[in-house]
């Protein structure tokens, strides 16, 4: 139930991201509108992560999964009933989205915290790698069931099936056969306080910040994913909405396609101890693709060199994603997810508006150049600077072990023995 809540999650809002984002462009046809919105979905998100990431751990995940999807549905409805009547306008997209941004984040530190109580430690690695697999199977999906739906003369057809997919992410939650609360969890405390803790834990912890710094100075300078209009238009030169739509999709496909890939290997890697490394090798390999993306000017050629994108942001992604649960107790998961989702998702927002702002003012391969040079050198100071990241080695645990799963300081001694 789990696994079908988040692919119901997942659809929704990549649905959502294709059709506001299309829609805006078609109507303004202007870069920095598309990149604003990124700014919209940052300053959104930063307060409602870090409060969902203290409710993850004090109250029913499950239904605190539920009551934020509500608002997906609530309110992308409310788009395609606009949308139908023609009355949509550029600022209910951004306030929409300005709701959904905090909505929806809330609920990821909920979602991410289950899957180490429905799966054993054993088993995590290849839990977070299928989970982050379906994802991208299901992103492969989405741009053809929006590219199908969006042949109409609006997107009204659109906006009408992402409430659907809203309406079963809302109600599945409700349905996984598990206790909802964290073991021991957090009472007694308020919640600021609560907030304050799980930050100092982060910051204690001698791997997340190197890995959230890595993924925050890479995304800023290169967020490409929600920007593919920008592309189609200047690097491949589509220019009628029919055209640009199906450039669009071809490329949504193609990240995903690699997302799937990089999944895959991830799976491949449990005998692999260097998990840091794993991350830091696949995240120089981006920043040398995103060099070689900006000198595409063909539309297939772009789509091979995003594939290999979405291949090595996934093993970082879902490696990072795996530490994190690796290494941080049931009760203060909820918290550590927040701030990894925080890093990710604000990083993401900076980076869709830097990439559109760009573009407009330098051209997306000029961008897209300057991205790659200096997520290398992030790379590279990452591994100098913070030597919890390269040195880190995952510790298999025998079988019948018994470890503390509570207790913060004894599950992190175990995982990182190599590093004391």
């Amino acid at each position: 139930m789990l696994w079908f809540s988040s692919i119901a999650a997942m659809a929704t809002m990549n649905l959502r991201v294709l059709a506001t984002g299309i829609w805006l462009f078609e109507e303004t046809g202007s870069p920095a509108v598309l990149g604003g919105l990124g700014l919209v979905e940052l300053v959104m998100r930063i307060p409602a992560n870090l409060y969902g990431g203290a409710l993850a751990d004090e109250i029913d995940r499950k239904k605190l999964m539920a009551a934020t999807q509500l608002f997906s549905f609530l309110l992308i409805g409310t788009m395609a009933f606009l949308e139908g009547f023609g009355n949509l306008q550029v600022w209910h997209i951004y306030a929409i989205t300005a709701v959904l941004a905090s909505s929806s984040v809330m609920g990821g530190p909920a979602r991410s915290s289950l899957t180490a109580r429905v799966v054993p430690r054993s088993h995590l690695m290849h839990a977070v790698a299928t989970n982050t697999a379906t994802m991208q199977i299901g992103s492969m999906i989405t741009p053809v069931i929006f590219l199908l739906t969006s042949l109409t003369t609006d997107l009204t057809l659109s906006f009408g099936v992402i409430t659907a997919f809203a309406a079963v992410s809302m109600v599945l939650p409700l349905m996984i056969g598990i206790d909802g609360r964290a073991e021991n969890a957090t009472t007694g405390k308020s919640r600021f306080r609560n907030i304050v803790d799980g930050l100092v834990y982060v910051k204690s912890h001698p791997i997340l910040p190197g890995l959230y710094l890595l993924d925050v100075g890479v995304t800023i300078v290169s967020f490409y994913r929600q920007v593919f209009p920008i592309f189609a238009h200047q690097l491949y030169g589509f220019i009628r909405p029919v055209d640009s739509r199906a450039a669009v999709t071809a490329l949504t496909w193609a990240n995903s396609a690699g997302g799937l890939t990089g999944s895959l290997i991830v799976m491949f890697t449990r005998d692999y101890r260097a998990k840091g490394m794993l991350v830091l090798w696949a995240t120089l390999f981006y920043g040398f693709l995103l060099i070689v993306f900006g000198a595409t000017t063909i539309l297939w050629t772009g789509m091979l060199v995003v594939i290999f994108l979405g291949a090595t942001d996934a093993v970082g992604m879902t490696s990072r994603q795996a530490i994190v649960q690796l290494t941080t107790p049931d009760n203060m998961r909820g918290r550590a997810s927040a701030a990894h989702s925080l890093a990710a998702m604000s990083a993401n927002g900076i980076g869709q508006f830097e990439v559109g702002v760009m573009s407009g003012l330098i051209g997306a391969d000029q961008t897209m150049y300057l991205g790659g040079v200096i997520s290398v050198v992030v790379v590279f100071l990452i591994w100098w600077l913070v030597k919890g990241v390269s040195q880190y080695r995952y510790i298999e645990v025998p079988s019948g072990a018994a470890i503390d799963d509570n207790a913060s300081l004894s599950t992190i001694d175990y995982d990182l023995r190599s590093l004391k």
